[in-house]
């Protein structure tokens, strides 16, 4: 796959949400250093597929001033906007990050055609409004851990240190369909075998986390202001079992990846009912939980290396260089170097 890239504006990553940065970072890197190795960076636009915007939406919300930052996405707008690429095709064969649902807020109506790449979709309304997002076009990509990975190592030491049945480190109040966790809280808190904390900033509350993580059998994944949370990722690389009770959840990669394999999955209205979430978490037999934890292993070393993998980057038919549609039969093909068609 070819790509042509506009540089807009250059800062340093923030945590989890720097699915931007590795992205650039990676596009610029010398080949050998590389791991996108199927996407081909171009500089003339005429050669391009698909064009990266390679602006840090996210990092420049926080960081700057408000009137400041609208200043900039009026600026980057209008300069992607001008340019005959976006012309051509109305944007849909741009990419943008907006892997924060308060990124890029005040003009990204006026680039709705171009394929966003999220944390999730959002489907409450709450932060995206109709029409500005779809699985049809937009790529949900996961977040970027907070805490380490417990490599082979660490998970077979780790093994016998698993007494907590359930583990949640985090804000207990959160707002829109994160309310959830306030009612988890109060049902699970003094449980047997539950482990339930409010979390705080810094290195103290990540180290706390991951030693958290890292000697439980099961994570609570609720959601947060939004329907995803970057505590499922942490407890994927700390092969800790996520529990997910987040009823309008869309996941990274799920055509792709499995997640009944590694994850259960909780409705919000059986999770809050007195001592049914902890009667079927006792429920789940030792030979599942081991398999469930396998197979967490095997997932944990793709999200290390899924800074970001884009399948969208991947869908090549020979002779043609655009991106298969539903109807796409013939195999994907690269070349035995890796590089893209």
């Amino acid at each position: 796959m070819l790509s042509s890239l506009i540089l807009l504006w250059s800062v340093e990553p923030d945590s989890m949400h720097s699915i931007d940065y590795w992205l650039w970072t990676d596009l610029i890197a010398p080949e050998s250093e590389r791991l996108l190795k199927n996407v081909v960076r171009v500089h003339r636009q005429e050669e391009a597929d698909l064009f990266y915007i390679p602006i840090f939406t996210t990092i420049s919300f926080f960081l700057m001033e408000k009137q400041q930052c609208k200043a900039l996405y009026r600026e980057a707008l209008k300069w992607v906007t001008d340019q005959p690429a976006w012309k051509r095709s109305e944007g849909r064969d741009h990419i943008l990050p907006v892997h924060h649902p308060w990124s890029f807020k005040s003009v990204r109506r006026y680039m709705k055609n171009a394929i966003w790449l999220l944390p999730d979709m959002d489907s409450t309304g709450n932060w995206y409004k109709p029409g500005q997002v779809s699985l049809e076009k937009d790529l949900i990509l996961p977040y970027v851990p907070n805490v380490h990975l417990c490599d082979p190592k660490c998970l077979s030491e780790s093994e016998t240190n698993r007494k907590t049945l359930l583990f949640f480190r985090g804000r207990l109040k959160r707002n829109a369909g994160g309310k959830i966790r306030s009612k988890l809280g109060a049902e699970l808190s003094g449980a047997e075998g539950v482990q339930i904390e409010e979390g705080t900033a810094g290195e103290a509350g990540k180290e706390a986390a991951q030693d958290g993580m890292r000697k439980s059998i099961f994570c609570l994944s609720p959601a947060g202001d939004t329907p995803s949370s970057a505590r499922l990722f942490d407890a994927i690389v700390s092969g800790c079992i996520p529990v997910i009770v987040s009823d309008e959840l869309e996941l990274p990669f799920e055509g792709i990846l499995d997640y009944r394999k590694i994850a259960l999955f909780v409705s919000s209205s059986d999770a809050v009912q007195p001592g049914w979430l902890l009667t079927f978490l006792r429920s789940i037999s030792p030979s599942q939980i081991r398999e469930m934890r396998t197979n967490l292993a095997k997932m944990a070393g793709k999200l290390v290396n899924i800074k970001l993998h884009t399948r969208r980057s991947q869908r090549v038919v020979k002779e043609s260089r655009s991106l298969c549609t539903c109807d796409c039969r013939r195999a994907n093909l690269t070349s035995p170097g890796g590089e893209g068609i």
